[in-house]
């Protein structure tokens, strides 16, 4: 197949692990979005589900998560981390799930889905490129960022209103796919140092 134009494998990084979270909401309404392209295969990887101990110590029990979530991560031409905002920046179990690896993120591009109070999970997104970049990771500049989180999404998960939200999401994806592919065929021509 040619991988210039070959579905890119895109992980889903669910990034919130509080009680009483909001992210599955969002994350259902993302993967309906992303499932829906045929230029993307879709995995998600839930932070809440990945219980690794916060001093990156290799126990038995982080090794057994690891042998689950690296190889996902490993595999991923591309990501889309979603993220609460919680003090101005993203949560801590996000934090770590991204700190327990390195390569996995080398040389990929990364789109990045906020949802909050008033600021809408932006200052998650802006300390997360931070993060990425010191990684080698290749942020996406188009977010896709839900301001008051609660109040757009109805009882039932449904968006009140997806036009904004869906236009942003089309173009943030068209510009992961782009970036993804461009990286891929980088990286069969001349594979990566740092």
């Amino acid at each position: 197949m040619d991988t210039t134009t070959a579905p890119l494998r895109v992980t889903l990084l669910v990034g919130s692990n509080r009680d009483g979270r909001f992210g599955p909401v969002v994350a259902d309404w993302l993967l309906d979005r992303l499932r829906a392209r045929e230029d993307l295969v879709v995995d998600a990887v839930d932070v809440a589900g990945a219980e690794l101990p916060t001093t990156l110590a290799r126990t038995p029990e982080a090794s057994a998560v690891l042998a689950e979530v690296t190889p996902r991560l490993a595999d991923a031409d591309a990501f889309v981390v979603l993220t609460p905002e919680y003090n101005h920046s993203f949560p801590a179990g996000l934090k770590n799930l991204v700190d327990w690896h390195y390569t996995e993120w080398r040389a990929k591009p990364v789109a990045l889905v906020s949802y909050g109070g008033l600021a809408g999970g932006l200052r998650a997104v802006e300390h997360l490129r931070q993060v990425l970049a010191e990684l080698h990771a290749v942020t996406i500049r188009d977010t896709v960022s839900f301001h008051n989180a609660g109040a757009a999404f109805d009882d039932t998960g449904r968006l009140r209103d997806a036009s904004a939200p869906d236009a942003a999401a089309k173009a943030m994806l068209d510009q992961l796919v782009w970036w993804g592919r461009a990286l891929r065929e980088a990286k069969e021509r001349r594979p990566y140092a740092a």
